[in-house]
């Protein structure tokens, strides 16, 4: 039984909806025809009431399209042959370059070129000098002069920094308490690298300078391990999840988090005995528990909207406090929270299994534990029908074992996934 009741308002759920697509469009500088059709979609009241729209009104605003089909390309098997908990596309290769994607599991990270004729080519292999190093996560980034790097961290508690394309030596950040689950880039500053851990912490680090900027944690923070966390696409929030059933929203924008990101930007290490005062944030913004009764082992954001899921074969679409507050109206005494749509699927009651969604924010794609993904159209969802929006499956008859994280290449013509087998599985999208 679900906490928290899904929304029913068609007309507003939709406005949420359609402004998601429409904030994400506009910040990452998109121009398709989907900004022109999001753009009449929020035009002001006297042409389009959100509020009064009839259901009749709503339901022919969204145009039947659909859902991209993907077909099975190849797989490749990694030698060690152990879980691969991470995969990551390098949405930062210039056009024209080989697109690159880096998976990770037990003590190695790999980096692939996906080739055109449907092939996984590797390119570097990592292995840690710790034969006890499981890793569990990777992000891409780039440094100051354009050079691609790989953050990869797990078991052990380190941040390794990896240099795949050039012979910068690697960098290795230590601070956690314990394994850590996730790693993620600011939208907007390369720099900025968050981690959350086992420790029931966030840390926020500057990689240019080598500082820990920020502990997000305490007090008022998780009461177990952390298990996700993701920027918005401001950058402006973070918001993380964990085995406490709980989500938390933490602020970037505040005084004291803005006044040390710039100082760790001036600190210079070999011009000063001391070190970098790291802040401790104490109190998230808002916290909910109403949204999954189980550990919450994945969140991602959807305009202002949120993705979570836990191991209750749903993801979930909601937002904190009401359809109409923005995030900067919410704070510690805000309890509300609306559920606009759940994503239903089976056989996958495991924890540690991480959705996608791809960089346009069109598709929704999570695997199982059986082998099998489930791909939805976020442009063809109905709130006032749960079951309308139908999943797309895909499977193959050799991949068999739990997927623990899919993810797709930045154009969305590429569909990847990593298993506990330690194989990594390709689906090509199908051309019009």
């Amino acid at each position: 039984m679900h906490p928290c009741p899904v929304f029913k308002s068609p007309s507003s759920v939709f406005f949420l909806l359609v402004r998601a697509r429409y904030e994400f469009l506009s910040l990452s500088g998109c121009r398709s025809n989907l900004v022109v059709a999001m753009s009449e979609a929020l035009e002001p009241s006297s042409k389009r009431s959100r509020v009064e729209t009839s259901d009749k009104e709503w339901r022919g605003a969204k145009h039947k399209r659909q859902t991209p089909q993907y077909r099975f390309s190849s797989f490749v098997k990694e030698q060690h042959k152990k879980n691969l908990f991470g995969v990551a596309f390098n949405y930062h290769v210039p056009d024209g370059e080989p697109t690159l994607v880096a998976t990770v599991g037990s003590n190695r990270a790999t980096v692939y070129e996906c080739h055109t004729d449907g092939s996984l080519v590797v390119i570097r292999a990592y292995a840690d000098a710790e034969a006890n190093e499981d890793f569990y996560t990777c992000a891409w980034s780039y440094t100051s002069s354009g050079e691609a790097l790989l953050a990869v961290a797990g078991a052990r508690g380190v941040i390794r920094i990896i240099f795949p394309g050039c012979s910068l030596p690697d960098k290795t950040y230590t601070g956690h308490g314990n394994a850590i689950n996730e790693v993620k880039f600011h939208p907007k500053d390369p720099s900025l690298l968050l981690s959350v851990a086992k420790d029931h912490a966030l840390r926020l680090w500057n990689i240019e300078t080598d500082t820990c900027v920020a502990i997000f944690g305490g007090v008022d923070g998780h009461r177990d391990e952390v298990l996700s966390g993701d920027f918005d696409l401001t950058g402006n929030w973070i918001m993380s999840c964990g085995m406490d059933h709980a989500l938390k929203l933490w602020s970037m924008k505040d005084d004291k988090v803005v006044k040390t990101v710039a100082a760790s930007k001036l600190y210079q290490p070999q011009a000063t005995n001391r070190s970098f005062n790291t802040l401790s944030v104490h109190f998230p913004v808002f916290t909910t528990r109403k949204i999954h009764c189980n550990y919450v082992d994945c969140v991602r954001w959807f305009g202002q909207l949120l993705l979570s899921k836990s191991c209750d074969n749903t993801v979930s679409c909601w937002k904190p406090g009401s359809l109409t507050d923005t995030l900067d109206m919410v704070n510690r005494s805000t309890t509300d929270v609306s559920v606009i749509h759940r994503f239903d699927y089976n056989q996958c009651d495991i924890w540690y299994m991480r959705f996608s969604i791809n960089y346009e924010q069109t598709l929704l794609a999570v695997g199982n534990q059986v082998g099998k993904i489930f791909l939805w159209d976020l442009l063809d969802v109905d709130p006032l029908k749960p079951r309308s929006c139908k999943p797309v499956l895909l499977s193959h008859p050799k991949c068999i074992t739990a997927i623990r994280q899919t993810a797709f290449s930045k154009d969305g013509s590429i569909l990847l996934c990593v298993c506990d087998d330690g194989s990594v599985w390709r689906w090509d999208r199908k051309k019009a």
